[in-house]
């Protein structure tokens, strides 16, 4: 199956890009901070043959708009229901990697009940340790001095090199997505609004926003923690502790990968995610056990 074509829809004056294809139960993949849809093109084409598969260009990212306003995990995550519902998808498993992760976990807190089953993938927003690069870039000041380090003139040399490097079997998966993130901040209104989005999560001393102290709402979701023991990012450290915090979760750790497992060793993790999608039953949202969970935690 050929690379899924970007789609573009409307939501609130916005445009919105998306991929979608295929039939049956609905995965919906959430890419990255500085990411995009096409960060999945590796998998997508092998998902859609069982399921149908919908990856997003969240808002300010790819070819979505990006307009001055709220970029914080909440307000992604509500985008994500109202791009769900213009397509009309009512239930979904939800796949994040990255910022991503932080996004499929707030939207499960925010809306249980679109939620069948979660995927964390290097997952953000489960810890406060990041790389001292994320952490740099939110200082104050940091998008004056963006354009020094990101200018717009060495975007096409890069993209030649790789292309190069490429034909002669020599590209790394890895320095390929970095590439594609760093060559997304050459553009000024892309740049603004990753500034806008990482300062949401990430301050100079580390990630500002955790979901360990509600993740045994979760319990009731069946979840998958995917990770590589190689992250330069995010310290695996992250996905050990969320398999504790996550009653009944499955941990996956993909050895020799980064921080992009879906790209650096695809088809290790296609086996993950479609091993656990066969082995699970889509959650059936249950409002009174989840005050259940609610009450028991009230009082410490």
């Amino acid at each position: 199956m050929a690379e899924l074509a970007l789609q573009h829809v409307r939501i609130h004056g916005h445009e919105v890009g998306y991929r979608m294809g295929g039939s049956g139960p609905v995965l919906l993949l959430i890419h990255g901070i500085a990411g995009s849809s096409a960060a999945w093109k590796e998998v997508m084409p092998r998902l859609a043959k069982e399921y149908t598969v919908i990856a997003p260009d969240l808002l300010g990212h790819g070819e979505s708009a990006k307009p001055m306003g709220d970029y914080s995990l909440g307000a992604v995550a509500s985008g994500l229901r109202d791009l769900l519902g213009v397509l009309g998808v009512t239930r979904a498993t939800v796949v994040g990697q990255s910022f991503g992760g932080g996004v499929a976990m707030q939207l499960a807190y925010q809306h249980p009940e679109l939620c069948e089953r979660l995927v964390l993938v290097n997952s953000g927003g489960l810890g406060r340790e990041v790389s001292w690069m994320l952490r740099a870039l939110t200082l104050p000041g940091a998008e004056y001095v963006m354009p020094l380090l990101f200018p717009r003139f060495v975007r096409p040399w890069g993209d030649a090199t790789g292309r190069w490097l490429g034909d002669r079997g020599l590209r790394s998966a890895r320095v390929s997505e970095m590439w594609r993130a760093y060559g997304s901040l050459t553009d000024s209104q892309n740049r603004s609004a990753f500034v806008r989005t990482m300062r949401g999560v990430v301050d100079p001393g580390g990630q500002t926003v955790s979901a360990l102290d509600r993740l045994y709402l979760a319990a009731h979701l069946p979840t998958l923690i995917v990770w590589g023991d190689q992250d330069e990012i995010i310290p695996v450290d992250h996905a050990h502790a969320a398999h504790e915090a996550i009653p009944g979760s499955r941990l996956e750790i993909i050895e020799g990968a980064g921080h992009f497992p879906h790209v650096e060793c695809p088809e290790e993790f296609l086996e993950a995610l479609l091993e656990f999608l066969d082995a699970t039953e889509p959650a059936d949202v249950d409002p009174t056990a989840l005050r259940a969970l609610l009450l028991a935690h009230a009082d410490g």
